[in-house]
């Protein structure tokens, strides 16, 4: 069984450790894990691992974050993964610093990325894992905070956080979706 997971961010130096690139930071600890490492291919760089007889293939989409949906779409296509076993990685300034929320659909929320991906595969039912990170800016800085980069005290819980995420994305190749919402969605 094949699986696509894509953490969503932006390419360039100017934004590496940004809160925005949650998504990417999060693959590069899975591979690191995994011990695999990222090679470029077309719309994005590309990793596989495999746990438990499941293979994962890791995308960093290199479309920037709000024309991701090209690359999802065409990595859709050339992996033929089903979209049910499909999961984005996402930064959500709803949720709390630190939270994870696995969740099976749902809308946009403002995210550039998911937008992108919605409009070009022509729909918002399939898993994403939602990293919290927080809403701690005045009015009219949420481009300047999401695109910042992580405070020194932030960045202390980060390795923590990716080894969680790294359990969620495992158990949803493993034991599915919705028992993975049952498990890790209550801590």
């Amino acid at each position: 069984m094949k699986y696509l997971i894509i953490g969503l961010g932006n390419i360039g130096n100017e934004y590496q450790d940004t809160r925005h690139n949650i998504g990417f930071n999060i693959l590069d600890a899975f591979a690191d894990a995994s011990n695999t490492s990222f090679s470029s291919k077309r719309y994005g760089e590309v990793a596989e691992c495999s746990h438990k007889g499941r293979k994962f293939i890791l995308l960093k989409p290199s479309t920037y974050m709000n024309r991701s949906g090209l690359a999802v779409n065409y990595w859709l296509q050339k992996t033929k993964v089903p979209i049910e076993k499909m999961l984005v990685l996402v930064d959500d300034i709803a949720l709390p610093l630190g939270t994870l929320r696995i969740r099976p659909k749902g809308g946009d929320g403002g995210h550039n990325g998911l937008n992108s991906i919605n409009q070009v595969i022509g729909t918002s039912n399939y898993a994403r894992l939602r990293f919290g990170i927080g809403d701690n800016f005045g009015q009219g800085r949420q481009v300047e905070y999401v695109l910042g980069k992580w405070t020194v005290e932030e960045s202390k819980n980060l390795p923590e956080l990716y080894t969680s995420c790294i359990e969620i994305i495992k158990s949803f190749g493993t034991v599915g979706l919705q028992l993975t919402m049952t498990k890790f969605n209550k801590r």
